[in-house]
């Protein structure tokens, strides 16, 4: 079985500020297009069975930037729904409701922890038979993507809270023994190589 390569989209004027994002589709600052590229070398000659991406425009061209070519989008594959939080950060969240917390009270008009942990079940029953031809990378988001690897683990959605994921950064699950394990977490593109010729120094 092939492993299953998580990568999140490159920052965008919003995830820059920590401001919760789900389905206003914002496009990649700059920095983020920048980020999406410097992760082509570390996909390019990956033999890929299938690449799945968020309907997002920033997912979408994460994907297309890092030298990826989307197989199909997956509806199932979108942000936390984030509801009447949308826009805001959690410091602003709480200063109206203290103590409110993503991971296990959810979001007023939006989703509940169960409520997306179901559809990234659905997202891993389909991507199970895919992972049987080779390794299969999905572009998506932080909390989604987080949710994802706690089902992968078979734990609660609320245990993607132990999962920090930054953006434009590669992960990968995979098992050990017949067990769901992760690979590798938040590994983010190696710094550009210097540019120029360094000066030798005298003695």
């Amino acid at each position: 079985m092939g492993e299953l390569l998580l990568i999140r989209h490159g920052e965008t004027t919003w995830s820059a500020s920590k401001r919760h994002t789900s389905y206003t589709d914002l496009a990649l600052t700059p920095d983020g297009e920048r980020q999406a590229r410097a992760l082509h070398p570390m996909l390019a000659g990956r033999r890929l069975a299938a690449v799945l991406t968020s309907p997002c425009a920033r997912a979408v061209r994460t994907a297309q930037l890092a030298g990826l070519t989307p197989t199909a989008t997956d509806n199932d594959l979108a942000e936390w729904n984030y509801g009447e939080v949308e826009g805001r950060t959690t410091a602003d969240v709480r200063a109206d409701h203290p103590g409110w917390n993503l991971w296990t009270d959810g979001c007023p008009g939006g989703e509940s922890p169960s409520e997306v942990g179901q559809r990234l079940d659905r997202v891993l029953t389909r991507l199970r038979p895919l992972l049987d031809h080779g390794t299969v990378a999905v572009v998506g988001h932080a909390h989604s993507l987080r949710v994802l690897t706690a089902r992968w683990l078979d734990l609660s959605p609320s245990a993607g809270a132990l999962f920090w994921l930054e953006t434009a950064t590669v992960s990968a699950l995979g098992h050990e023994h017949g067990r769901p394990v992760i690979r590798r977490w938040n590994q983010p593109a190696p710094p550009a190589p210097a540019t120029g010729t360094a000066r030798a120094t005298r003695y």
